[in-house]
């Protein structure tokens, strides 16, 4: 019941994000024309794909990193997947995306999603969905 309820609201989301990214496309296209706009989507996300690879090449050095030390590598682990999330977005045609995955691979607005993230985990681990799993 709860995952029928979540992927609609998934699928409702997505809907509305296309018809929003349309809309922008169409009032871009009308303000700056349609080749520019074209060129800016293809840039943004060109730019957007080379900072989010470097970014993740980064973080799983960091992830290694807190292994080889014996440390947890849990907000490492926090930062690839924010980081991967903001490529796909930035891979993603449109602009609203585009903004949204900058902020998860930039480290200065990523920290914005982390406490969402946590929390997220925090009632996963309390309702025992998520298990933590040492050797």
């Amino acid at each position: 019941m709860k995952g029928e309820i979540l992927l609609r609201k998934i699928l409702i989301g997505l809907i509305l994000t296309g018809l929003l990214e349309i809309t922008i496309f169409i009032l871009a296209g009308k303000t700056i024309g349609i080749l520019n706009t074209l060129f800016l989507i293809v840039l943004t996300s060109i730019i957007g794909i080379v900072v989010a690879k470097k970014q993740g090449i980064d973080s799983v050095q960091n992830m290694r990193i807190s292994l080889s030390d014996g440390t947890p590598p849990g907000a490492a682990m926090i930062d690839t997947f924010l980081i991967f999330l903001g490529g796909t977005l930035l891979a993603v045609p449109g602009f609203l995306t585009d903004i949204l995955g900058f902020m998860m691979v930039f480290p200065f607005t990523r920290k914005l999603f982390k406490p969402a993230i946590y929390n997220w985990l925090r009632k996963k681990l309390k309702s025992g969905q998520v298990y933590i799993y040492r050797q």
